[in-house]
């Protein structure tokens, strides 16, 4: 078994991404492959109120693409794949919602200007004007952007940040499933690029 390596956590380190646009296909849609992490500034306000809050925000929005996806989408692997992302970052969003109401943790929600909230107002956009197999391509490009710099920003912003030992415990608990859901996203861009 891998060591884990993504936390919930890291969602916050996505919620301070920009997302860059490249063709998807003929029908000119973008895809929305590129996540970065915000300038060190913005780590440095990230306290576990903050991270809660972004953890939120991110499982929430991930949920919301899913289930675009379900509405959208009729390939099958892609349907399979955004029921998972449904379906665990709703438990995950539940777990950290769950920890917040136990430690009396008040979440500090990120506004309107917050990167992440922007990007995924964006991916929307994007992904309500793609159809068909342009949309699946988008959806799935994203997905792996999305979980990649997940992975990549948690040993380095997020945990790093988190004060509390049960969050710490959390990030870690649901890493594998992060995990699994990156491997799982390269494997169908892989199959939807044949």
């Amino acid at each position: 078994m891998q060591k884990p390596h993504l936390t919930i956590g890291v969602m916050a380190a996505v919620a301070m991404a920009a997302l860059s646009s490249t063709a998807a296909s003929a029908q000119t849609v973008h895809a929305i492959p590129a996540v970065a992490i915000a300038p060190a500034h913005a780590t440095a306000a990230l306290d576990d109120p903050t991270i809660v809050a972004i953890f939120d925000a991110a499982n929430t929005w991930d949920i919301e693409l899913g289930q675009l996806a379900l509405k959208k989408s009729h390939n099958k692997d892609v349907r399979m794949f955004a029921d998972m992302m449904v379906r665990d970052h709703g438990a995950a969003r539940k777990l950290g919602r769950d920890l917040a109401k136990k430690l009396h943790v008040t979440p500090t929600p990120p506004g309107k200007d917050f990167a992440l909230y922007k990007d995924h107002v964006a991916a929307l956009a994007t992904l309500n004007a793609a159809s068909g197999a342009a949309f699946d391509k988008a959806y799935i490009d994203h997905e792996v952007s999305y979980h990649q710099a997940v992975i990549d920003a948690v040993t380095t912003t997020l945990l790093p940040a988190t004060k509390n030992e049960e969050l710490k415990d959390l990030e870690l608990k649901v890493a594998p499933n992060f995990q699994a859901h990156l491997a799982a996203a390269k494997d169908l861009q892989k199959k939807l690029e044949k």
